[in-house]
């Protein structure tokens, strides 16, 4: 299973929020490009990253941040505001690895049609925010009255290989991954899954790579010095 430790970013500064509330943001690190380099230096080859200002308001302001980065030789996963083709085509050229689109995924589904056909499954994943089941849409904050498994089974009927899936309920709370809808979301798809929120200790890896997902995100818990990323990436396996 990959470990993909997290970065969000807002107004250049690395920080959390509790439950995707943008009125709990607090800094949790000083310096991105160090956390990143932290992150290589345990071991990780891949970095989740949120520009949470694009996904609040569309307008990203991070792009140098993920650039400097990117030129570590960490895989980079970007999500936040990415909207449409002139935005793929902006992030890519900041050297990611792999987009996510999140909301435009619910409002413009052809758009992550023409991106697959474009990029190429690899290069492209949806993000499924849900609370209680249902998915979220603008930062969290709009509910969009779908259900997630069915939400995910229509993104793979129009090629989506790759699926993050982030349960709003214990993201940031350190209370565990929802292990029952991570379960129930393996059996309505055969995307490769990442799991996203409550992640709060190297146990509740193991449990998630147990269950054969792609991969798993570890934010708060490594700031919160509750998780060994070094022992996770060793336990989690190949991270190519």
């Amino acid at each position: 299973m990959l470990i993909f430790p997290a970065i969000d970013l807002k107004d250049g500064a690395v920080v959390r929020l509790y439950k995707g509330d943008f009125a709990t943001v607090h800094q949790v690190a000083d310096d991105p490009l160090a956390t990143a380099e932290a992150f290589l230096a345990a071991g990780a080859r891949h970095i989740h990253m949120v520009d949470l200002d694009g996904a609040k308001d569309g307008q990203r302001k991070n792009g140098d941040i993920v650039r400097a980065v990117a030129a570590t030789g960490l895989r980079v996963e970007l999500g936040g505001g990415i909207r449409s083709m002139s935005d793929l085509e902006a992030v890519f050229d900041l050297g990611v690895w792999r987009a996510v689109i999140g909301s435009a995924a619910v409002s413009n589904p052809d758009f992550v049609r023409e991106a697959i056909a474009r990029y190429g499954p690899e290069k492209v994943a949806v993000g499924i925010d849900a609370k209680d089941g249902h998915v979220r849409t603008a930062g969290w904050v709009r509910d969009e009255g779908l259900d997630y498994l069915q939400f995910a089974k229509s993104m793979e009927s129009i090629g989506v290989k790759y699926i993050i899936f982030t349960d709003i309920d214990t993201d940031g709370t350190l209370s565990g991954p929802a292990l029952g809808r991570l379960e129930a979301l393996q059996k309505a798809v055969g995307c490769a899954i990442t799991a996203s929120g409550g992640v709060s200790s190297n146990g509740d890896l193991r449990r998630l790579r147990d269950m054969g997902l792609y991969a798993a995100i570890v934010g708060k818990a490594w700031y919160a010095g509750a998780v060994d990323l070094a022992l996770a990436v060793e336990e989690g396996g190949e991270q190519a």
